[in-house]
C-alpha cells in the first residue's frame, strides 16, 4: 500500500468516525475526540491535530456546519453538527467501510 494510499484511507476513517459521533448529536471538538476515544475503548485517539482540520474539511464539503457555543464548562467553543448531505455522506462511507472490512476478513480467513 502505498504512503498516499495509507493516507487516504487513514484519512477516510477519520472522517467516518467523526460523521457516525455527529449523528449522535452537535458536539464541539475536545467532545468528538474524547467521544471517539470512549466508543473505542481508549484503542483510538484523535489529536487536535488531525481533528480540527479535518472538521474544516468536512465543513468545506458541506457535510457539517457549525456555530458558537458554550461548553458546559462554560467556555466558548465552536459547536459542529452533520447536514443533510453530512448524513447522506455517512451512509455512503458506512457502505463502503463495511464491503471492505468484509474483504479484508475473507482473505484474513482463507487458507
Amino acid at each position: 500500500m502505498s504512503v498516499k494510499t495509507r493516507n487516504d484511507a487513514l484519512s477516510g476513517s477519520l472522517t467516518l468516525l467523526i460523521l457516525k459521533t455527529l449523528a449522535i448529536g452537535a458536539m464541539h471538538g475536545y467532545g468528538i475526540s474524547s467521544r471517539i476515544q470512549q466508543m473505542s475503548d481508549d484503542l483510538l485517539r484523535v489529536e487536535e491535530g488531525s481533528l480540527y482540520p479535518a472538521l474544516h474539511r468536512m465543513e468545506q464539503e458541506g457535510w457539517i456546519e457549525s456555530e458558537w457555543g458554550t461548553t458546559e464548562s462554560n467556555r466558548r467553543a465552536r459547536f459542529y453538527q452533520l447536514t443533510k448531505a453530512g448524513r447522506e455522506q455517512l451512509d455512503q462511507q458506512l457502505e463502503s467501510w463495511r464491503r471492505v472490512t468484509l474483504g479484508v476478513s475473507l482473505v484474513l480467513e482463507s487458507a
